[in-house]
C-alpha cells in the first residue's frame, strides 16, 4: 500500500513539473531585448532544465564542481529515433563569459530543433556545457571586455580563482578543468565546438573560424578537417550569405600584410581535445560587430556543421577509428612545430583600410582602421606547418608511484598504465635536463618553462613495486606524449610539476671540499686535465673560484643523481 501512494506522489509530481514546464517562456533574454542582452547563469540553468523537462530526448546532468563552488551542467539533445551510428558533438559556452555569444546561439539552437524550426539531426547527439566558466559568469559587469560592442553586460574572463580556463586543460588546476575531462572522455566526441569572441585587427567579416592546426592534427583526421571539413563549413555559410574566414592573428599590424594561422597547443580546448582525436575548432566572431549579428552568425555556424556532420556522420566516426591506431605504430612524434615557409594559402581577404597616424595620447604612431573604405584584396594565409622538434616514440614510460599528481592526471584522462608487482630492474633511457628557460612573470599560476633541451642516457635501473608502466600503444598516446616529454611546449615539465628536481638538495662546504677536490683531482688524470682546459679557455671560469669547486663538485661521487635528473623514464623499442 505504501509502495503505490509514493508512486501516485511521483506521478503527481511529475505531471506538475510537466505542467509548469509547458508554461515556461523559451524566448531567451537575447530575443527579448532585441539582440542586445545576453543571459544570466541562473536564467540559462533554467531554461535548460525546463527543456529537459519538456523533451524527453533532453537531459541535463550535474557532471562535477567548479571551482565557483556550483556545478559544471553538461545539456544532451539526442536524436527522437536513435540510429545505430552516432556522432557526438560537444559545443563548449562561456569559457570566457564575456564572450557570451555561444551561449544564447546555443540556447535557441537547442529550442528551435526541439520546437521543429529548423531540421532536427538524425545521426548526431548534441552535447553542450552551457557555461563552462561559471565563476565568471557570476562575476557580472557591463566593463571589462574594452574592445567589444555589447552586450550590456556580461560576465568576467578570469574564473572564480581568476584563471583563464582556455590555458588549463592540461595542468588541470581548476575543478573546471577536471570536470570538463571527465565529460570529455564520458562522451568521446567526434567533433567539438568551443565558442569565442576575437580581439585584433579590424576587418568586415562577422565569423572568423580557428580549426586546430590540420598539420598537427595529422593523419586522415587531419587531411579530412583540411581539405573537407574547412572548406565545407566556409561553403555552407557562403551559401547562407554569411561571409567566414580564418581567424585573423594579427596585432597591432594590418592584416593585408599576411598571417598565419593560430597554433592550438595542448593548453588550449581544441589542443587538448585533438590529442584523443577529436575534431576541433574554436568560432571567434569579431569584437566590433553588433552583438545580435555575433550571436546570429554563431548559430549559423552551428547548425552548419551539424549539417555537415550529418552527411558525413559514417565518414567522420570511421576515420576517428582509424585516426585513433595512427599513432599506436608510428616511430615518431612531432612535439613542436613552425611555419612551413614553402608553402601557404592565398585568401581573398575582405578588410578594412588601416594606416599608422600619430597618436594624441602618446605622440607616438597608433593603429587606426577606416570602415569606410572596405577592400577585397589578396592576402598570404600561412596554415602550413612542419615538425621543430621530433622525437622516437618509446615502447612505454615508468613513472615512480611517488609522482601522484601526474598519476591523478592519467586516470582522469584515461590513460591505461599496468603496476608493477614486484621490485624489478629495467633497462631505461633517462634524461637530464641540459638546459631550459623561465618566464619572468607568473603565467596563469606558473612560472612556465621554455626551450627545454636534455641529454639521454641509457642505464639499467631499480624500479620498485607499485611504480607504473605506461605503454604507448593506446589510444590517449598523444596525451602521453605531449604531457610526459620535457621538451613539449606543454609537458608536465614546462608546467612546473617537477621544479624539485631543479632545486640541488645536498651541497659542499668549501673549506671541507677543497681537500677532497685535491684527491679527486690526485686519482682521476682525465678529469684534472679537463679541468685545467676549462679554466684556459673560459676566463670566466678561471675568475671564479666557486664556480671551480662546484664544477668539480658535480664531477664527483659527492654530486646527488637527482638533481637535474627527469624522473620519467623511457623504454625504448
Amino acid at each position: 500500500m505504501k509502495k503505490s501512494i509514493y508512486i501516485l506522489v511521483l506521478l503527481i509530481i511529475a505531471c506538475q513539473n510537466k505542467k509548469e514546464s509547458s508554461k515556461f517562456d523559451f524566448t531567451t533574454r537575447f530575443e527579448k531585448s532585441n539582440g542586445l542582452e545576453t543571459a544570466t547563469y541562473e536564467e540559462i540553468i533554467s531554461f535548460y532544465k525546463a527543456l529537459a523537462s519538456t523533451y524527453p530526448n533532453v537531459t541535463i546532468d550535474s557532471i562535477g564542481l567548479t571551482d565557483s563552488g556550483k556545478p559544471l551542467h553538461a545539456v544532451s539533445l539526442k536524436p527522437k529515433e536513435t540510429s545505430d551510428e552516432l556522432v557526438t558533438l560537444l559545443i563548449n559556452n562561456g569559457i570566457h563569459p564575456g564572450e557570451s555569444d555561444g551561449i544564447d546561439a546555443t540556447m535557441m539552437l537547442f529550442r528551435d530543433i526541439l520546437q521543429g524550426k529548423i531540421k532536427a539531426p538524425k545521426h548526431n547527439e548534441l552535447v553542450t556545457i552551457p557555461v563552462y566558466n561559471v565563476g565568471g559568469s557570476l562575476n557580472r559587469n557591463s566593463s571589462t571586455r574594452t574592445n567589444q560592442n555589447g552586450p550590456k553586460a556580461y560576465g568576467f574572463r578570469g574564473n572564480a580563482r581568476n584563471f583563464d580556463l582556455n590555458r588549463d586543460f592540461i595542468k588541470c588546476d581548476t575543478e573546471n578543468a577536471k570536470s570538463f575531462a571527465k565529460l570529455f572522455h564520458s562522451i568521446e566526441p567526434e567533433l567539438f565546438i568551443d565558442n569565442h569572441v576575437s580581439n585584433g585587427a579590424d576587418y568586415q567579416y562577422t565569423l572568423t573560424h580557428l580549426f586546430t592546426q590540420h598539420n598537427k592534427l595529422n593523419g586522415v583526421l587531419g587531411n579530412y578537417l583540411h581539405k573537407n571539413l574547412m572548406p565545407g563549413l566556409e561553403q555552407k555559410l557562403k551559401e547562407k550569405d554569411w561571409d567566414i574566414t580564418p581567424y585573423v592573428n594579427v596585432f597591432n599590424s594590418v592584416p593585408e600584410k599576411g598571417f598565419s594561422q593560430f597554433m592550438d597547443y595542448p593548453r588550449y580546448s581544441t589542443g587538448y581535445t585533438t590529442l584523443f582525436h577529436t575534431l576541433g575548432m574554436m568560432v571567434e566572431t569579431h569584437m566590433l560587430k553588433p552583438y545580435k549579428q555575433r550571436v546570429l552568425g554563431t548559430y549559423e555556424l552551428m547548425q552548419s556543421m551539424i549539417e555537415i556532420s550529418e552527411a558525413d556522420y559514417l565518414k567522420i566516426i570511421d576515420l576517428k577509428k582509424q585516426q585513433s591506431s595512427f599513432y599506436k605504430t608510428s616511430k615518431s612524434y612531432a612535439l613542436d612545430w613552425k611555419i612551413d615557409t614553402t608553402r601557404h594559402t592565398t585568401i581573398q581577404f575582405k578588410g578594412f583600410e588601416g594606416e599608422f597616424i600619430d597618436s594624441e595620447i602618446t605622440g607616438q604612431k597608433r593603429l587606426k582602421y577606416d570602415p569606410n573604405k572596405p577592400f577585397t584584396k589578396p592576402v598570404v594565409y600561412q596554415n602550413y606547418f612542419v615538425s621543430s622538434n621530433e622525437i622516437t616514440i618509446p615502447e612505454a614510460y615508468i613513472i615512480p608511484q611517488g609522482w601522484h599528481d601526474i598519476v591523478e592526471l592519467l586516470d582522469l584522462n584515461k590513460v591505461q598504465y599496468e603496476v608493477l608487482k614486484k621490485d624489478t630492474l629495467i633497462e631505461v633511457s633517462q634524461y637530464k635536463i641540459k638546459s631550459y628557460e623561465t618566464r619572468n612573470s607568473p603565467y596563469e599560476g606558473h612560472y612556465l618553462h621554455y626551450n627545454t633541451k636534455v641529454n639521454s642516457l641509457n642505464k639499467t635501473l631499480a624500479f620498485k613495486k607499485g611504480d607504473l608502466l605506461v605503454f604507448t600503444n593506446q589510444t590517449a598516446v598523444r596525451y602521453v606524449l605531449e604531457t610526459l616529454e620535457p621538451q613539449a611546449p606543454d609537458s608536465f615539465f614546462n608546467w612546473n610539476f617537477f621544479d624539485t628536481i631543479l632545486q640541488q638538495k645536498e651541497g659542499f662546504s668549501p673549506y671541507v671540499w677543497e681537500d677532497k677536490a685535491v684527491e679527486l683531482l690526485s686519482s682521476d688524470p682525465e678529469l684534472k686535465n679537463e679541468f685545467e682546459s676549462k679554466k684556459i679557455n673560459d676566463q670566466k671560469f678561471a675568475e671564479n673560484w666557486y664556480e671551480q669547486l662546484d664544477w668539480l663538485h658535480k664531477q664527483s661521487p659527492n654530486y646527488e643523481n637527482a638533481h637535474m635528473t627527469y624522473p620519467i623514464y623511457r623504454i625504448e623499442k
